[in-house]
């Protein structure tokens, strides 16, 4: 909840308690720059000792609720028709509208089912923006990803409130040059990760439901920020001011054949779902569930994952809890562009992003400024983001790197677990890494897998900007800082 002070500033106010606390602790920066060093300038391959906010995903790091957590001490492990499943199946139909439930492990599980299902060799798959295991899953598939994005998606500058929204000229395009019969299926994640979390609205749906509707394709809907999503739409788009999370969460899902989620995010559990009221698609995911992920009333989840994912879904919808991570980081980009920190705009969900093109001008993309921003960033503050830019780009089939459409070192805000003080800190940090610059180089790899090479490749700093960094913040900080 967003609340006005005296002085006219509005804050975040967090609408929880805190009863149980992790420590932490921040490693002097001639440590962070050994730990980034041996990480291979790899955000992902640092170990969490030497993080002090560890800003790399949302995913699986949120925090879990009194509920949850109790919920887990009634599962029922059975292996085959657990009652774990029906209170989540119970809590899918209810909140997401659903009748159908297959549980799986995670998100891209999820992503490998539906592409083992709906996607063939030759198919296109429209979508408002891809993440990247969703189009190396189709693309293992033999499908092809079209990014059908609006004329402004791409601008980090913008007020446009509904950057996700798909181009509903382009899909119609799209259409007449493939034919429905050629399109697996019409994909809108909510929000789109990779542009800076930007959500779509309500009236786009709606509009590409009705346009699929006249060809016999179907909509499947990444939920995976379902909750984010309908917050904005009430805070942003007309005619929903007074309608509630929940029933825009409701009439989202009307608009959607198949919705799919990786339950890290919203529902702040490790676990993942794909939910229809079509039977025909119902039938052909049970068939393959087995094989790949488990039984049908577990799919490859712990049954107190089961439970927690159950209470999750139906907390996401309270509004306190939909807007607990977007309001901390409407402060966190909102105090990053009053210190000049280039950062993506309007707010959207999931993370802060800070534009690499525009922070780091001087370094070319193919020397991959938002890798080179992610290390910078926790070289001078120890936290950890991650990027989002050409490093999270695989090769083309001739080996040559395909340049991102945006360069953003991302800084995840998990659901509950940092505060006000964190945000600042942080601005502070990224402030005095913009005065300075001119001290980080690019990047070059080293080592790196053929596909998702951002997990685990590993790269060195050109001229060893890495020292440079660090002996330029101690003489203003000291070591310990």
């Amino acid at each position: 909840m967003r609340v006005k002070l005296t002085t006219g500033k509005e804050i975040p106010l967090e609408m929880y308690k805190v009863r149980i606390v992790q420590k932490t602790s921040l490693p002097p920066s001639e440590a962070r720059l050994r730990a980034i060093e041996e990480a291979g300038y790899n955000t992902f391959l640092l170990r969490s000792r030497d993080v002090f906010l560890d800003m790399l995903t949302d995913s699986g790091t949120n925090a879990m609720s009194d509920q949850q957590l109790a919920s887990m001490m009634v599962s029922d492990d059975a292996y085959a028709g657990g009652e774990s499943f029906y209170r989540l199946s119970d809590a899918v139909r209810d909140v997401l509208g659903f009748t159908y439930t297959v549980p799986a492990h995670q998100g891209r599980a999820a992503e490998h089912l539906l592409a083992k299902i709906l996607v063939k060799k030759g198919d296109v798959v429209p979508m408002n923006y891809h993440f990247t295991t969703t189009k190396a899953h189709y693309e293992l598939a033999g499908g092809t990803v079209l990014e059908l994005y609006g004329p402004d998606a791409l601008e980090t500058d913008s007020r446009n409130p509904f950057k996700g929204n798909m181009d509903i000229g382009r899909l119609q395009a799209a259409i007449d040059k493939y034919g429905a019969e050629r399109i697996s299926f019409v994909r809108m994640e909510a929000t789109t990760n990779l542009i800076g979390g930007q959500p779509f609205s309500m009236a786009n749906l709606k509009e590409v439901r009705a346009l699929t509707s006249k060809h016999g394709i179907a909509v499947v809907l990444d939920g995976s920020l379902i909750s984010e999503n309908a917050h904005f739409i009430s805070k942003r788009e007309v005619g929903y001011e007074r309608v509630s999370v929940a029933n825009i969460v409701k009439e989202m899902m009307a608009q959607a054949d198949i919705l799919y989620l990786s339950g890290r995010k919203s529902t702040c559990v490790r676990g993942g779902l794909i939910a229809t009221n079509e039977r025909k698609y119902y039938d052909l995911l049970k068939a393959w569930l087995p094989v790949y992920e488990g039984f049908l009333t577990y799919g490859g989840m712990s049954s107190k994952e089961i439970e927690a994912m159950a209470v999750g879904l139906r907390e996401m919808v309270d509004p306190d809890v939909a807007s607990s991570s977007a309001d901390l980081i409407q402060y966190f980009v909102e105090s990053m562009v009053a210190r000049g920190i280039p950062a993506v705009t309007p707010p959207g969900g999931l993370a802060g992003h800070v534009d690499a093109k525009r922070f780091l001008p001087h370094v070319p993309q193919l020397q991959y400024p938002a890798g080179a921003l992610a290390a910078a960033i926790y070289l001078v503050s120890g936290a950890r983001p991650m990027e989002r830019g050409t490093v999270s780009m695989d090769r083309d089939a001739n080996g040559n790197d395909v340049p991102s459409d945006l360069e953003l070192a991302r800084l995840a805000v998990p659901r509950r677990v940092y505060s006000m003080a964190h945000m600042d800190y942080v601005v502070d940090r990224l402030a005095w890494l913009l005065e300075h610059r001119e001290l980080v180089r690019g990047l070059r790899f080293i080592e790196e897998p053929p596909v998702l090479r951002f997990f685990t490749g590993r790269m060195v700093a050109l001229e060893g900007w890495g020292s440079a960094l660090a002996k330029a913040f101690q003489a203003d900080f000291g070591m310990e800082c």
